[in-house]
């Protein structure tokens, strides 16, 4: 990679990791007078706002928005409002590290209903994700050590709601624009947060919560887009571990502004999982590039 790029990589990935950051926070804020479902849509409205005054200046996005699979549109949509409201009850819940190590498993979950989906091959390194991704699991859970916490339950339902999203959105843009895609998931989010909410539940908050109000909707959205830019100008071998700076990051936001205590075994558990991330990635790469390598008769040829 060039050094421009890796410059690139890492300033759009610090955007990710500060908007996952603002994001947490202010759910946790706006938890003592929100429900869950209410708080989902103010994500959902406050990224609508963005997209639609995006088509207002924008002519050319508008032909993005056209589709003809809105069935699709709404599974999808149907899938990730799950994912987002176990995600969000979880930071109510328990301490912001667990819930962002145990979201590393996500990769786990692709792996496997890639394989069962979409019909991928199950290779020696995405067993690997696979094994480590159970052994992070049972390090960080500690199953008949401490006390188990149920809505660790909703962390790993997060995870997999997460990974059928993602498995949907891959099939899905063969024939969408990135832009309809989100455009159309929170277009289709936002009847189903607001069907749950007071109407009026704006009224119950106080001056100061409108500044979290304004960091879930923005930082959603903002979330998203700095890593999809980050993808785009590098490999996700560099990605994946600056993305996994999430977990003491946030560690240390729960520290500071939570008072939560920093269990390191939260960090063991997630550095496992990260480890098999990083092989099959490794492991990717070396069969791609002996893909790539052609033999004496010109066909390539596998080492």
């Amino acid at each position: 990679m060039q050094q421009q790029n890796i410059v690139r990589v890492v300033l759009w990935m610090t955007g990710t990791l500060l908007s996952f950051s603002i994001m947490a926070i202010s759910i946790r804020l706006l938890a003592g007078k929100l429900t869950v479902f209410e708080i989902l849509t103010v994500r959902s409205f406050g990224a609508l706002v963005i997209l639609f005054s995006l088509l207002a200046v924008t002519p050319s996005l508008r032909p993005a928005v056209r589709t003809k699979r809105i069935p699709m549109h709404f599974f999808r949509s149907a899938v990730h409002f799950a994912g987002q409201y176990c995600w969000a009850t979880a930071l109510t819940l328990l301490p912001f590290a667990t819930v962002f190590a145990l979201e590393f498993t996500l990769p786990v979950w692709v792996l496997i209903l890639a394989v069962a989906v979409l019909g991928e091959k199950l290779t020696s390194g995405r067993i690997v994700v696979i094994v480590l991704g159970f052994i992070g699991c049972l390090v960080i859970l500690r199953p008949g050590i401490i006390a188990f916490q149920p809505a660790s339950i909703l962390v790993l339902l997060c995870s997999f709601f997460y990974a059928v999203f993602n498995v949907a959105t891959k099939q899905m843009t063969a024939t969408e624009s990135t832009f309809g895609i989100v455009f159309w998931m929170n277009l289709l989010q936002f009847p189903l947060a607001l069907s749950g909410s007071d109407p009026l539940f704006v009224l119950r908050l106080e001056p100061w919560q409108y500044a979290p109000m304004a960091g879930v909707g923005i930082s959603g959205l903002a979330a998203h887009y700095c890593m999809a830019r980050a993808f785009r100008y590098g490999d996700a071998s560099l990605v994946i571990p600056l993305d996994f700076l999430r977990v003491p990051l946030i560690a240390l936001v729960g520290y500071l502004f939570f008072a939560e205590s920093v269990d390191a075994l939260v960090f063991v558990g997630a550095g496992i999982i990260l480890a098999g991330i990083l092989w099959n990635l490794r492991q990717e790469a070396r069969d791609a590039r002996d893909v790539a390598l052609p033999d004496d008769e010109g066909t390539p040829e596998r080492t």
